[in-house]
């Protein structure tokens, strides 16, 4: 929480006072955590290789510059985020798997995460404003990058959107 409030703090292009509020219920709820694993750090669909021929099955996965210790919750509340339509102006040309067809939604995508794992989800809404909180300081910062002419390509214009939404989005997740 220290480290993606000092991002804030860092990129922020306006007041936001959900910022504030969803870093409070985040910092005061924080779960009991099981036995740490390996956190990806950004573990989303873009992220992946999937292998040939095995429907769903996945080959690779890539960048890990923001991989650390701990509760693999936090990957998979990312992951959701990646699933949730708040998300889509962070996502310039892209778009949520969701918009396809084939791809489940975010909670048939839990409920396999538990199914598989023997994980726990009972604390996934904290993870999931978890992620909401990182994507909407991770948009703040493209949103800066933008409104300082640092960005190359189109659909930009559009991030800086999304900042409130999320804020928004993780405060219905920590009543």
């Amino acid at each position: 929480m220290r480290r993606w409030r000092g991002q804030w703090d860092k990129v922020a292009t306006r007041s936001l006072p959900d910022l504030d509020e969803l870093h409070g219920r985040l910092a005061r709820s924080l779960p009991a955590s099981g036995a740490p694993a390996i956190v990806h750090g950004d573990y989303r669909l873009d992220n992946v290789i999937l292998a040939p021929g095995g429907f769903g099955r996945i080959a690779a996965v890539l960048d890990w510059e923001m991989a650390t210790l701990g509760d693999p919750l936090a990957d998979l509340g990312m992951l959701l985020m990646y699933w949730d339509r708040t998300c889509e102006p962070v996502l310039a040309a892209r778009h949520v798997p969701t918009a396809n067809p084939g791809f489940g939604s975010g909670r048939e995508l839990a409920e396999r995460y538990a199914e598989k794992s023997g994980r726990d989800i009972g604390a996934l809404p904290y993870y999931q404003a978890l992620g909401c909180f990182k994507l909407a300081v991770i948009a703040e910062g493209i949103h800066a990058r933008f409104s300082a002419g640092q960005t190359v390509g189109t659909g930009f214009e559009r991030v800086g959107s999304a900042v409130p939404a999320l804020l928004r989005s993780g405060l219905e997740l920590l009543p």
